[in-house]
């Protein structure tokens, strides 16, 4: 109890040495200073290069990704590994963030540190993403793709008929038809589609 009145006093009395405007200007500044870094932080760790940075990413997943429509098509416009598994809001994003420790963990121990322990994983995996996707109504396609901006006119009438019914609402998302769409389909032998 001793060593409590004595941190208090400390912290209740002026210092000796700085007024309280320079300490206040000081943590002022190391704060811009710390925000700065941690969102130059997080934009590095968004980009594309850094998501291939391990080999695990590069020689799986973005093989695949570079067979499909988003890696390249006639309009030019390409999405990147955040685009799809980074939402663009900054709370939704620092949630994922803190989500994707898990996935650093995975990388440390080498849990798919080659292509068989990736392909015995990739159903696991598969899965996660896509419970994380019907969650979050598949935030991250609503990105780039709006209904509103559908012609449904100019899709096939299967297509038509799917996004005219989930624009009306409805528990479906994204994520319900479009599984598979930018990597390859886990095994999913044993279920009923």
């Amino acid at each position: 109890m001793k060593w409590l009145k004595r941190y208090w006093q400390v912290l209740s009395r002026p210092s000796l040495h700085f007024s309280l405007g320079v300490l206040t200007l000081g943590g002022f500044l190391a704060g811009i200073v710390f925000w700065g870094g941690f969102n130059t932080a997080l934009e590095v760790t968004n980009t594309e290069q850094f998501c291939v940075s391990c080999h695990e990413m590069r020689d799986n997943v973005f093989e695949e990704l570079k067979d499909t429509v988003h890696y390249t098509n006639r309009s030019g416009v390409r999405a990147v590994c955040s685009d799809c598994h980074v939402p663009h809001e900054w709370t939704h994003k620092i949630a994922r963030k803190m989500q994707a420790s898990k996935e650093v963990w995975g990388w440390i121990f080498g849990t798919i540190n080659t292509r068989e322990k990736f392909e015995a994983k990739r159903r696991e995996l598969a899965e996660r993403e896509w419970r994380r996707f019907k969650a979050n109504d598949s935030l991250e396609c609503r990105n780039c793709h709006e209904f509103d901006s559908m012609d449904f006119t100019l899709q096939e009438p299967r297509a038509a008929e799917a996004h005219s019914t989930a624009l009306g609402g409805g528990d479906k998302t994204c994520i319900d038809c479009h599984k598979g769409i930018a990597h390859e389909l886990p095994d999913m032998s044993g279920v009923h589609r």
